[in-house]
């Protein structure tokens, strides 16, 4: 199968500076780090696994009592190739590197003894600090576990899409843990890999995830002079048209974060309770005067 050089093109590598690859080299470190803490110091002396290669490779271990480090280095060689053809070098070099890193700190880990015996919150911790760990090496431009390379290369043979493909494969890892360890810890399992999802979600696009507004109001002079002196947000005008009335509006379009969100509704109601308002979800800000004003 074809990757990301389409029709026999040589894909363009973009060159990184010094100072970005130090700096994604120290992040993907510490990361790989932090998930084998969560692993060797909370999930696996409790028997509750992750999900993906980390989690076959977990149920392996425990079988045949080898260790885990050898496990998860082994089964993510392959992927390693497959994530060089299909999105990079760059990418492959980071992954490789991320997945040594965790492979040596869960090897160095093991004989550390567990830091709670209580289930409950061994899962619970185990998965936040895991969550940590996997999304700071995601955000710097690494991965962890192969099941996400092996879902885009499934996912061109069936109608199925690449989080579809990993949900599945990971429920099939999750419930097998039932047959090892126990139904009551695969139970924990899924706990513990809902929290780590979660906290992947926040470590990538942090506390201070951007939203985008829409405003539709005829207050729109007062609205968003209100948004640049109380909150502090620069906005700009749309021209708007109603398909309806064919009327022409002004729309007020700005960005603000989710802490944000609350003070913004509040803020426009105050000024017309019958605006219309649109919020959405941004992945990324960048240029622009996003940075906030002060506000004396």
């Amino acid at each position: 199968m074809e990757g990301p050089a389409i029709s026999g093109q040589q894909v363009q590598h973009l060159k990184i500076t010094s100072k970005e690859f130090t700096k994604r080299a120290v992040f993907i470190t510490l990361g790989a780090i932090i998930m084998a803490v969560g692993l060797e110091i909370f999930l696996v002396p409790n028997q509750v696994i992750d999900g993906g290669i980390v989690g076959i490779s977990i149920i392996l271990s425990h079988l045949t009592e080898w260790k885990l480090g050898l496990f998860i280095f082994l089964l993510n060689i392959p992927f390693f190739f497959l994530g060089y053809n299909l999105i990079g070098k760059t990418f492959a070099w980071s992954t490789v590197y991320g997945i040594a890193i965790l492979s040596t700190a869960t090897t160095v880990l093991h004989p550390v003894p567990a830091f709670t015996d209580d289930i409950l919150l061994a899962t619970l911790f185990g998965g936040f600090i895991l969550g940590i760990g996997v999304g700071m090496v995601i955000r710097y431009g690494g991965c962890l576990d192969g099941t996400e390379i092996s879902a885009i290369l499934i996912s061109s043979k069936i109608p199925f899409s690449v989080g579809e493909i990993i949900m599945f494969i990971n429920l099939f890892i999750l419930g097998s843990a039932g047959f090892v360890f126990g139904w009551d810890r695969a139970m924990y399992s899924l706990l513990a890999y809902f929290v780590a999802y979660k906290m992947i979600d926040i470590t990538i696009k942090g506390l201070d995830e951007s939203k985008a507004v829409h405003i539709i109001s005829d207050e729109y002079e007062s609205i968003s002079e209100a948004i640049i002196q109380r909150l502090g947000r620069g906005v700009t005008f749309l021209k708007g048209e109603g398909a309806f009335s064919n009327d022409e509006k002004k729309v007020i379009f700005c960005v603000i974060n989710r802490l944000e969100e609350a003070k913004l509704k509040a803020l426009v109601q105050e000024h017309d309770e019958q605006a219309f308002m649109a919020i959405g979800d941004i992945a990324e800000v960048r240029g622009g005067r996003f940075k906030k004003k002060e506000i004396h």
